[in-house]
């Protein structure tokens, strides 16, 4: 198993992404680490952005994985036919980008790679809604019925039980067998990677956790679930109303919070975090991480951008086996 090597597929051309791997490229965290760095993508355009933006960095060109360098960084190269360094996101980077995830997850499975990064996307142009998310679309690339999206940061991490679903579908996807094959797959995770037996909070999905309606999904499905899995040795309490359990006092004393839907979960987590933070896909062969921040055109090509999540992505990759 090659623990110490990290893919890194470059995502949507058109983002900050480059500008934060040049960041993290020219740091003392990038001179101290042991891990082998493969980016896949368009190594011209890199090495376009990289100028503009005034970084130099030597990229070394390999085509397997065995030829990749310590301490240098090391690119496959994907063919990509662009105009401008940087320009507004549409779906000509498509097949490009789609390219680039599958010559990633050959190499994993060739050479039984355990360690993804993955530059962000445009779900707009990308995954055109054939899946909720990148979470998703990887799940079906790998054949992996239920893959989870865990916003990690040490103190605390979130998951959504839905995650790009529309409100007004998600209460019928709160089911009791939903929850618990979940719960299950986060508790593995902290355990066999962190080392950690952990401590979950549910939350409810009605304010207050109080339905006037004849179905309570509290009382049908997340409080079976809590039993449940409190049977299994599984430390979890709850339900807990959304709108007072993020106060310190009660945060502090919980490893991972499983909330209903997206935004329940996620506005809090980036509002105590901000780029603290890292998207973990779990319940794959490998483990995929996405650095806490969109593509960002707002940002692109200014040199500005903060590059905290993908330092903290490759502190949190370094530690892992």
């Amino acid at each position: 198993m090659n623990s110490n090597i990290i893919l890194i597929v470059l995502g949507e051309p058109n983002s900050i992404f480059s500008e934060i791997l040049f960041k993290f490229f020219k740091s003392k965290r990038f001179k101290m680490t042991n891990s082998r760095i493969i980016l896949i993508g368009n190594k011209k355009l890199f090495e376009k952005q990289m100028k503009q933006l005034k970084y130099r960095i030597y990229l070394n060109e390999i085509f397997e994985v065995n030829e990749a360098l310590k301490k240098r960084v090391n690119i496959i190269n994907i063919e990509y036919k662009f105009k401008k360094i940087f320009s507004k996101i549409n779906s000509s980077s498509k097949q490009y980008i789609e390219n680039c995830f599958d010559e990633a997850i050959r190499l994993i499975k060739s050479n039984n790679l355990t360690k993804l990064i993955n530059g962000p996307i445009s779900k707009t142009h990308f995954l055109k809604k054939k899946f909720p998310g990148i979470t998703e679309y990887i799940g079906f690339k790998t054949n992996t019925k239920n893959p989870i999206m865990l916003i990690y940061n040490k103190n605390l991490a979130v998951v959504p039980l839905t995650t790009h679903t529309p409100l007004k579908y998600v209460a019928k996807h709160i089911k009791k067998k939903k929850i618990v094959n979940t719960v299950k797959i986060v508790d593995q995770f902290y355990r066999t990677k962190l080392r950690k037996k952990p401590k979950f909070a549910i939350l409810g999905l009605n304010p207050h956790c109080e339905s006037t309606d004849r179905i309570s999904e509290e009382k049908k499905e997340i409080i079976p679930a809590i039993n449940v899995l409190s049977k299994n040795k599984i430390n979890i309490s709850g339900p807990y109303a959304a709108d007072t359990f993020f106060l310190e006092k009660n945060i502090n004393k919980f490893d991972a919070v499983i909330g209903m839907y997206h935004d329940q979960v996620l506005t809090p987590a980036k509002t105590l975090f901000k780029f603290e933070a890292i998207n973990i896909t779990i319940g794959l062969p490998f483990l995929k991480i996405t650095p806490d921040h969109g593509p960002n055109q707002d940002m692109m090509g200014k040199n500005k951008s903060d590059p905290t999540s993908i330092f903290y992505a490759f502190n949190f990759l370094n530690k892992i086996k």
